[in-house]
């Protein structure tokens, strides 16, 4: 089992989301993640990876791997701001390590 750390950016965009259905998908899949299956999901650059939630725009949560226990969750967004969330994302964790 991983432990969950959320960034403040991350922490924002979800606290933002206004579809309550949307909000539980994202959560779940933030659980089922810690439990080790992230579902669909993709690599990215710089240890940074997207995990898809196909509901809705197409949301998207970027974290990260922080030692063999932890998850640090960046960023989240949609289809529609992909390329913006992940600089965004990558930015987060090039600032977290330092």
């Amino acid at each position: 089992m991983y432990e969950i750390l959320k960034s403040s950016t991350f922490d924002s965009w979800l606290r933002g989301l206004r579809d309550r259905d949307a909000k539980a998908k994202v959560e779940v899949r933030i659980r089922r993640l810690s439990l080790g299956n992230p579902g669909q999901f993709r690599s990215l650059k710089d240890g940074i990876n997207e995990l898809k939630i196909d509901y809705g725009p197409g949301y998207r949560v970027y974290y990260t791997f922080k030692g063999k226990t932890l998850i640090l969750l960046l960023c989240g967004g949609d289809k529609s701001t992909q390329s913006k969330d992940i600089r965004l994302a990558t930015e987060i964790a090039a600032s977290w390590e330092t």
